[in-house]
């Protein structure tokens, strides 16, 4: 199923583009299954919008008969979440949290929950008990890098980052991360490189090759850069979506130089 533009401009470029070209930072913006800090133990989703609404009014009326209810508590939330409804996902989240303080995968989607709403700190603490030294779960150790990058903190976002890929190694999600960690420190051909091997790992998302094409685009490589988008967007729509890219950089100080030619020309990667 093609990427929406929006996703391209909104969701990836938040964070990378902000600080690669030094614009005061934003935080992450995610929705539903394009969460790049990934699903933590989630059920199985929908995919339409109808689905989800259909899924909100199934779960809804289950947790309201029950808040310790978990399993209806994380469904419902999620569905509010890909509704737009963050701030009651959080606060269903917090509710079926305070009675079920030891369920791993509730705390890990009240994590979620709570950076989605901005609010990064308590997002790291509640994470931070969603698992223990000595059965760490490398979902969660990716989601608190990723809270971590957001919070300016690069260089523990990366230790995070690292002893994820111990457990999981190569996983696409967290190489992912990693690379748009070295991105927001303007390290870009370091991001390229890790982000090239994300790419290449069986089961690699769109929107890690989308996260690749924006690293390419912030170096001036925009036509690469659209060549990469063209494998989940129609031909049309990822010119588009890589001119509006495009124009985002050059209103916000233009490309970066990292001594790759900053021109439109397609250049061979050295990543």
């Amino acid at each position: 199923m093609p990427v929406p533009l929006p996703r391209i401009t909104g969701l990836l470029a938040t964070a990378a583009l902000a600080a690669a070209l030094a614009l005061p930072m934003a935080g992450c913006k995610t929705t539903g299954s394009d969460d790049i800090t990934g699903s933590i133990g989630a059920p199985s989703e929908p995919r339409s919008d109808a689905e989800w609404r259909r899924a909100a009014d199934y779960w809804g009326p289950r947790y309201e008969a029950n808040t310790a209810d978990a399993e209806a508590a994380i469904r419902y939330a999620q569905a509010l979440r890909a509704t737009g409804r963050k701030a009651q996902a959080a606060a269903v989240l917090e509710q079926a949290s305070i009675k079920n303080p030891h369920n791993r995968v509730l705390l890990g989607e009240f994590g979620r929950a709570l950076a989605d709403v901005g609010k990064l700190q308590q997002a790291l603490d509640v994470r931070g008990r969603a698992h223990t030294p000595d059965q760490p779960d490398w979902r969660i150790l990716n989601a608190q890098g990723a809270v971590l990058d957001q919070l300016g903190r690069a260089p523990e976002a990366r230790r995070h980052y690292a002893a994820a890929l111990k457990i999981k190694p190569n996983d696409p999600s967290v190489l992912s991360n990693l690379g748009l960690s070295y991105a927001l420190t303007k390290d870009l051909r370091r991001a390229e490189s890790t982000l090239r091997q994300a790419a290449m790992q069986p089961g690699a998302e769109p929107r890690v090759r989308q996260n690749l094409a924006l690293v390419g685009a912030l170096q001036g490589r925009f036509d690469e850069a659209e060549q990469i988008v063209r494998a989940d967007l129609p031909p049309a729509e990822a010119a588009a979506a890589v001119d509006e890219l495009k124009q985002m950089i050059e209103q916000r100080g233009g490309v970066q130089r990292t001594g790759q030619p900053a021109s439109g020309k397609r250049t061979r990667s050295r990543g």
